[in-house]
């Protein structure tokens, strides 16, 4: 049952198309994917180029193909009739009887399941690799795994969630989806603005909300909705915008987005922002996204250049957006530092005392020159990139990245693994960026058999080889450690995400 307040607001919102509003919140929700580009095989093409024309049946485009692993149900992975998302490149609508959640390449990272209208705003957003860009409210992590897509592996993207829990859980997607040039903090708004004044070229507030959008999707979130809510939702978003304007650089772009109808959180708070800021200008969307629109306004909220999608009229639930454009611009070569400035590497001579890790590059990864300084280039972040150490866990981080002393830090960067005791064992993380063609091992499995859920249960299995690290891959696309060693493959997939599929 939908509240009665809510529902004479959006009769009055929506007039003649209220009727077809109602009929939409009550069909069955739409599903997609988006898949990962950052995602590479052993052949160095991503999960997007192999699989995105394979799901649409194989038909178009040169040098593209169904994987080795493609169901006989369909497209690929025993998804049947995947079609376009409009507003985005990699999405795609799933049928309700498909489960991609539950194949091998999910876990993989190959693609990342998302509601299809919360694509739209880091479309919006306008990211280009090399810039820094933070995700201000980013659990779970769809929209920052758009992001690190997009920027493919240069510059920089701080992800942040003030919620510990729900900052895990982001964390564990960043690293499923492969992205090296991400930093996942645990901080409030106003912590981050004190350390990054005018830092980033984009910004992204997808900001907490009523959910009134997810109403279809999401039983709680109807019963949690009241007025007195929505008011507390616009009043906290009015702080977030705040913070996220004073860490925007001059000439940057901010998007702001809810999934909700509320106008006081959506029209409303970006109203009262540019009252506050008059260094901001809303930018026009109807020149950034593809989708049919139109202005809705209310007497006393009249603004031009906001996205609304609208469950009946396009196929996704409800979400707003806006751009923000900070006025102003920076010299040519003039570049924002952090408080404390950029983060501070390990040097040669203590990168020349990890002699178990330089045994590892040597004997697991396949280059020409020094296996260690060339493993930025192995994971898309470039040879630039330099070591930090926490403890006896190393990480890879790009050479611009900011130091965060002082900061909650979940994850500084791209975790390489952990020194143990006269050995040095590799994380699941490392497995899961790295291109299979820098791998010296590789043992591969078909997607669709039975030996590759064994392996994410658990598994051990006999295999030939030379003995040493394997990087595990399904269809060409790593997914995990084994170790191999008298003809056994031991397994080396994080028991914290064996499960059955």
């Amino acid at each position: 049952m939908l509240p009665e307040k809510f529902l004479e607001r959006m009769q009055g919102m929506l007039g003649q198309e209220y009727e077809a509003f109602l009929e939409a919140l009550g069909q069955e929700k739409y599903q997609a994917l988006r898949l990962n580009p950052l995602k590479v095989r052993a052949d160095g093409r991503s999960a997007a180029q192999v699989l995105g024309v394979a799901a649409l049946g194989g038909s178009e485009g040169e040098g593209r193909e169904v994987p080795d692993g493609a169901g006989e149900k369909g497209a690929f992975g025993g998804f049947a009739h995947l079609t376009r998302v409009p507003w985005t490149e990699e999405g795609y609508y799933y049928e309700p009887g498909d489960q991609p959640g539950k194949h091998p390449y999910h876990d993989g990272g190959l693609y990342y399941i998302q509601e299809p209208s919360a694509m739209a705003p880091v479309e919006l957003l306008g990211v280009r690799p090399g810039q820094r860009v933070l995700d201000l409210c980013a659990a779970p992590g769809g929209k920052s795994t758009q992001i690190g897509a997009k920027l493919q592996g240069q510059g920089i993207l701080i992800c942040n969630e003030i919620h510990s829990a729900r900052a895990k859980i982001l964390s564990e997607n960043i690293e499923r989806m492969g992205i090296c040039n991400a930093c996942v903090t645990n901080e409030s708004p106003e912590r981050l603005a004190d350390f990054f004044p005018e830092y980033f070229d984009r910004i992204l507030v997808d900001a907490p909300c009523s959910g009134e959008g997810m109403f279809r999707k999401n039983e709680a979130a109807c019963e949690e909705w009241s007025p007195e809510n929505v008011a507390l939702c616009a009043e906290r978003q009015d702080g977030i915008l705040d913070c996220a304007a004073r860490m925007l650089r001059p000439g940057g772009r901010l998007v702001y987005s809810t999934c909700t109808f509320a106008p006081e959180e959506d029209e409303g708070s970006v109203e009262r922002f540019l009252g506050r800021h008059e260094d901001f200008s809303l930018l026009p969307t109807d020149l950034l996204l593809p989708v049919e629109q139109e202005e809705l306004s209310r007497e006393d909220i009249r603004l031009t250049g906001i996205l609304r999608l609208w469950p009946h009229r396009v196929k996704g639930e409800g979400h707003f957006a806006a751009v923000l454009r900070k006025e102003g611009g920076l010299p040519n070569r003039c570049l924002r530092q952090a408080v404390n400035g950029t983060v501070k590497g390990l040097s040669e001579r203590e990168l020349k005392e990890l002699a178990e890790f330089d045994k590892f590059c040597g004997e697991t990864l396949r280059f020409p020159a020094c296996q260690r300084a060339s493993l930025g280039r192995a994971v898309g972040v470039g040879e630039e990139a330099v070591y930090i150490r926490f403890g006896d866990h190393l990480y890879l981080v790009p050479a611009q990245m900011p130091c965060l002393n002082g900061l909650r830090v979940l994850r500084p960067g791209l975790q390489v693994g952990e020194l143990k005791k006269n050995r040095f064992e590799p994380s699941h993380a490392l497995a899961l960026a790295l291109a299979p063609e820098y791998a010296v091992h590789i043992y591969d499995m078909p997607s669709d058999e039975g030996a590759v859920r064994d392996y994410l249960r658990g598994g051990t299995f006999s295999a030939q080889g030379d003995k040493g690290w394997y990087l595990i891959c399904a269809d060409g696309f790593g997914i995990g450690w084994g170790k191999l060693a008298g003809g056994i493959m031991k397994n080396h997939y994080p028991k914290g995400l064996r499960r059955n599929l």
